[in-house]
């Protein structure tokens, strides 16, 4: 089966009327899910536009009637799980249901330092996220929570009237390591990877980084007890990642890659004013590919 097209369109859009004729250009298109970045800021990108993830959603959600919208991804890094449930939640009513919740552990970048916290080791924002990642799961499904952890405290939080989805609104985790895996396998519903990161990256490498992932995770879904096809898969393309839009052929072959792979859904990034993403002029065949 092919897999489906998700996307990606940047909070950097000024104005914000930009951000929301790409989400519903895209949901013209065929896109399955249109996510953006849930960030403070972006270092790439810093000393320019940069709107919040959950209003950007929130407009979206009152111009487009089909395509489901995400973040990609929230993090503990300034998301606190009480206040930030109460938002989906909200987000999760106001597009009908159409919310899908990507988180992640979160960058040591700006993110991680713009509320003055001292730095965390890698181990010590894996067990940030191993709390953040459950209480989340917990306020979001049931009325009212109390809960004591080491870094959140819940006390008598209301969730009402909660998600139009149950039992609650999707989760899709970002993971490659071995913790954050089981983290997916435990609590997603989708899966997200980059594969691996940087230029000098060649397409056999990522191919196989990927496979390797996808296959580490059906491992970690039968630790827990589920089905490999528990969760969607999705292998994200990176900004810069060119090589799939050479040509019709060179797309259709990487997306049939993908498919041997166990991934279910192929992620882009839209086409940006400054050339990065899908060119404009691959459109045509994405939607062709995708059934769009």
């Amino acid at each position: 089966m092919t897999p489906t097209l998700a996307a990606l369109v940047l909070p950097d859009r000024h104005p914000v009327s930009v951000f929301l004729a790409e989400v519903q250009e895209a949901e013209q298109a065929g896109v399955r899910l249109v996510s953006t970045y849930d960030h403070l800021t972006w270092p790439l990108l810093a000393e320019g536009p940069w709107y919040g993830a959950v209003p950007l959603l929130a407009a979206a959600a009152v111009v487009t009637e089909r395509v489901r919208l995400g973040t990609q991804v929230a993090s503990p890094n300034f998301r606190h799980p009480v206040p930030f449930a109460k938002e989906l939640m909200t987000l999760d009513q106001l597009s009908g249901g159409r919310l899908e919740l990507g988180v992640g552990v979160g960058t040591e970048g700006p993110d991680a330092l713009v509320l003055g916290e001292a730095p965390l080791s890698r181990r010590e924002r894996a067990d940030r996220f191993t709390e953040w990642l459950g209480l989340l799961d917990r306020l979001l499904r049931d009325p009212v929570t109390t809960a004591h952890g080491e870094r959140y405290t819940a006390v008598d939080a209301h969730q009402l009237p909660g998600c139009v989805q149950q039992p609650r609104l999707p989760f899709t985790v970002a993971a490659t390591g071995p913790r954050a895996l089981r983290l997916a396998a435990r609590y997603g519903q989708r899966w997200v990877t980059y594969g691996p990161f940087g230029a000098e990256v060649g397409p056999e490498e990522w191919f196989a980084a990927v496979a390797e992932q996808s296959a580490r995770l059906t491992d970690a879904l039968a630790e827990e007890g589920r089905e490999p096809a528990a969760l969607r898969r999705s292998a994200q393309l990176g900004l810069e990642t060119s090589w799939p839009f050479e040509s019709a052929g060179r797309y259709a072959d990487t997306v049939g890659r993908l498919a041997e792979a166990g991934i279910d859904e192929v992620g882009v990034h839209w086409p940006r004013p400054d050339g990065r993403g899908v060119p404009r002029a691959a459109l045509p065949f994405l939607a062709e590919t995708h059934g769009g």
